[in-house]
């Protein structure tokens, strides 16, 4: 039930994020470009709570961005599921005691996500790849992304470790109990 109830909240974050990125960064962007939280939401899914939870909810809110925002359906949702499972990758081989390493794995998970995007658009939909200006849009979203993280840092950290221990504890009973 706990389990449930942390899900519902990924969600309910989910709508919170949605309305902040379509009512309130559209003012602040910077040359440009906004901050793309989904990415640090989904990333931050897989890094506390479970792989499975965050491939579902990548492919779930992705499947949500695609119908409200994308000219094809399914890029965000196989993104946002690569993200997740990326997350969990991490969580697995490094540590996410440190500020430092968290700020790299988001700056990873922004590349990829945004270059994953940027290709999968351009050969479904076929238009030329203008690198230069792709380049400037990704440094761009990364630093955002950074500071945002930066800024969010220990409320990733303390809800992040509730989380894990919600999903992760380790539940083994030997039978002689």
């Amino acid at each position: 039930m706990k389990k449930f109830g942390i899900s519902v909240l990924f969600f309910i974050t989910f709508i919170i994020i949605y309305l902040l990125q379509a009512n309130i960064f559209p003012s602040l962007k910077i040359a440009g470009v906004m901050p793309n939280l989904f990415v640090i939401l989904i990333l931050w899914i897989g890094l506390f709570a479970s792989t499975f939870e965050a491939v579902i909810f990548g492919i779930i809110m992705g499947l949500i961005l695609d119908l409200i925002y994308g000219r094809v359906i399914g890029i965000t949702a196989i993104m946002l599921c690569v993200i997740g499972y990326l997350g969990a990758y991490f969580d697995k081989n490094f540590s996410k005691e440190s500020k430092f390493k968290i700020v790299l794995m988001v700056i990873g998970a922004t590349i990829i996500y945004e270059v994953g995007y940027y290709a999968l658009n351009g050969l479904i939909l076929g238009y030329d790849f203008e690198w230069l200006r792709f380049m400037k849009i990704l440094i761009y979203e990364v630093i955002y992304n950074v500071l945002i993280t930066i800024l969010l840092y220990p409320i990733i950290q303390n809800l992040g470790y509730k989380v894990d221990r919600a999903f992760k504890r380790n539940n083994i009973l030997t039978r002689y109990f």
